[in-house]
């Protein structure tokens, strides 16, 4: 008699989630363009077959990820309310904060991949504009409309060019420009 393997239960939401992880490290690796179930399903250790049943589409799949890393960021942004909320010099802390995130320089390329795609895809565009929005909305309460919105501009520029050119921010000089919008 041939003794029998006990079937592994199946969890749909943790091969969901497991995918949509997998997701997100393989377009953080490789790029949005590039990422395929295949890729995704080796990744999180599940079959082919798998990525196809929960995600019937490559889009779905790469969205499903996509939501993963604006989970992550929107967390991440609370975290930098506390605790901008409790510094003494609000310019300063506001680059160490953005200083500390470039340090992941992997996430960081992640997130613009984002921006990227949803220029592309509309479908993408509510995570990118979550994104875009919550940086935005942490920093009106404590800059004004107006100087919120230039210095995301100014911040997102500047890590856009720190991530292309594999260099440091200058955060002398964005400390100095954001005193100048805000000098309190």
């Amino acid at each position: 008699m041939t003794a029998r393997r006990p079937q592994r239960s199946r969890d749909p939401e943790g091969r969901r989630a497991a995918l949509a992880t997998a997701a997100i490290e393989v377009i953080a690796e490789v790029g949005i363009a590039r990422t395929t179930h295949r890729a995704v399903a080796a990744r999180a250790g599940l079959p082919l077959g798998a990525t196809t049943y929960y995600f019937p589409s490559l889009d779905d799949l790469v969205a499903a990820g996509l939501a993963v890393a604006t989970e992550a960021l929107g967390a991440e942004l609370r975290s930098w309310a506390e605790r901008l909320d409790t510094a003494e010099d609000l310019p300063g802390a506001l680059i160490g904060l953005v200083e500390a995130y470039l340090t992941d320089r992997r996430r960081a390329r992640l997130e613009y991949d984002l921006y990227l795609a949803a220029a592309r895809d509309p479908a993408l565009r509510p995570l990118a504009e979550g994104c875009l929005h919550g940086f935005r909305d942490l920093l009106e309460p404590r800059l004004g409309p107006e100087a919120a919105r230039v210095v995301v501009a100014l911040l997102d520029g500047a890590m856009l060019q720190a991530l292309v050119t594999d260099t440091d921010l200058d955060g002398p000089a964005l400390t100095a420009a954001i005193r100048r919008l805000h000098p309190r």
